[in-house]
């Protein structure tokens, strides 16, 4: 668990935006926001290890943790993950606005249905979703999880 002044990172972000301005409507708007974060993190995480393996099977042995660290920042293979950690940045930043609005939630809600829903997108990223969602249970399961988050939310067109 990571900890942060003595609380949990979770706790930490479950908390109130102390600024002044936060209305408790404000504050309502937060937990589902927390909740998409928790399970695209897990999805990133799934996604990463799924990812790893056909790397290793296809390309060649991971020597270190650094190594994989700078194939995830340097190498071709793997950007195609990048526009999930840029949508987990995203949320951090709306939940760390000094003020949370009904349009920023719809945004980054909005971001993640177009991300996820692979037949919608097409592309690199849309392709190698849709196979590693074939192949890895472990992301079917946290796709689904994210999907619970985002309900029946459809991209705008």
């Amino acid at each position: 668990m990571i900890t942060i002044n003595g609380d949990s990172l979770r706790e930490q972000l479950m908390a109130p935006n102390n600024s002044p301005q936060a209305t408790p409507e404000q504050e309502q708007m937060r937990p589902p926001l927390i909740e998409l974060h928790g399970a695209l993190v897990k999805l990133h995480k799934a996604l990463l290890d799924s990812e790893r393996q056909v790397y290793e099977k296809d390309i060649g042995r991971i020597q270190s943790p650094n190594h994989f660290f700078q194939l995830l920042t340097g190498d071709p293979f793997f950007a195609w993950l990048r526009p999930i950690s840029q949508l987990i940045v995203a949320i951090d930043e709306t939940l760390d606005a000094k003020e949370l609005t009904h349009a920023d939630v719809d945004a980054v809600m909005a971001q993640s249905v177009f991300l996820l829903v692979p037949a919608t997108t097409g592309g690199e990223f849309g392709d190698r979703y849709v196979a590693a969602l074939q192949r890895d249970p472990r992301v079917v399961l946290t796709h689904a999880q994210v999907a619970k988050r985002i309900g029946s939310r459809r991209p705008e067109d």
